[in-house]
């Protein structure tokens, strides 16, 4: 516990004083946000005749708080092992549980600073998103989206050597996934084979339970479907992450 709580506090006072990383994780979402919601304004999807921001929102803020989880563990991981960091923490009596479980609890509450800020601005006249009662449920799925991200952040900051490597290798999956998972374009005009490629990206069923708790753009049980699938993607990709993680580039 003493070793998880080091490792935690360390991983905040560092995130918190790189101002640049600090500024652009918030501000990333919220660019995608202005773009869009701007561009759309006022617009409706012709196949379902709801707003764009009703699909733009919720799958903008699943890719943002995707993309944060795998970019924030994999560049540290990556570091801590090529600056030999890893190594001096396993000489100590620490485990690997305890190294990511620091990385998961400041990926949460970066998740939860990312949600409340975005869903603040996308509420403004300019935007006009407009709540569900629903959105409490919004909590379970994001907390199971930041896991699955968090896990898959993991296995890149395991194999990558290089602060390039990471990038290159988390953009490839990211990016990619965003838009066939219909975070910056409604899976409802895509054409039938990338709606059913969708099915096997996790950030699909994140977009799905996040747009379903906030926007009421699914059922109970869509969003039940959709915390049920990322809590299967977050034990696979756990389970390969715990596999793969490594102390150092040696081993």
């Amino acid at each position: 516990m003493s070793a998880y709580t080091a490792l935690s506090q360390a991983g905040y006072r560092a995130y918190t004083r790189d101002r640049t990383t600090l500024f652009f994780t918030f501000a990333f979402p919220l660019i995608f946000l202005v773009v869009f919601g701007l561009i759309f304004h006022g617009q409706t999807v012709e196949e379902s005749g709801k707003p764009y921001i009703n699909y733009i929102a919720p799958g903008v803020l699943s890719w943002g708080v995707g993309n944060a989880a795998v970019f924030g563990v994999g560049f540290v991981l990556m570091q801590w092992r090529r600056d030999d960091i890893l190594r001096l923490i396993r000489m100590t009596p620490t485990p690997v549980s305890a190294v990511l479980a620091s990385r998961y609890v400041l990926a949460l509450g970066i998740g939860a600073v990312q949600a409340v800020l975005f869903v603040a601005v996308a509420l403004l006249p300019s935007f006009g998103l407009q709540l569900d009662g629903r959105w409490p449920l919004a909590v379970p799925v994001l907390v199971l989206g930041i896991t699955a991200f968090l896990a898959l952040g993991v296995i890149v900051g395991s194999y990558a050597k290089t602060p390039e490597a990471v990038a290159a290798v988390a953009n490839c999956l990211m990016i990619p996934m965003a838009f066939l998972s219909g975070s910056f374009f409604p899976l409802d005009a895509m054409p039938g084979w990338m709606q059913s490629l969708s099915r096997v990206l996790p950030l699909r069923y994140l977009n799905d339970g996040v747009s379903g708790a906030l926007t009421g753009g699914g059922t109970l049980s869509d969003i039940g479907v959709a915390c049920a699938v990322l809590a299967g993607f977050a034990l696979v990709l756990g389970a390969v992450a715990l596999k793969t993680f490594r102390w150092s580039d040696k081993s």
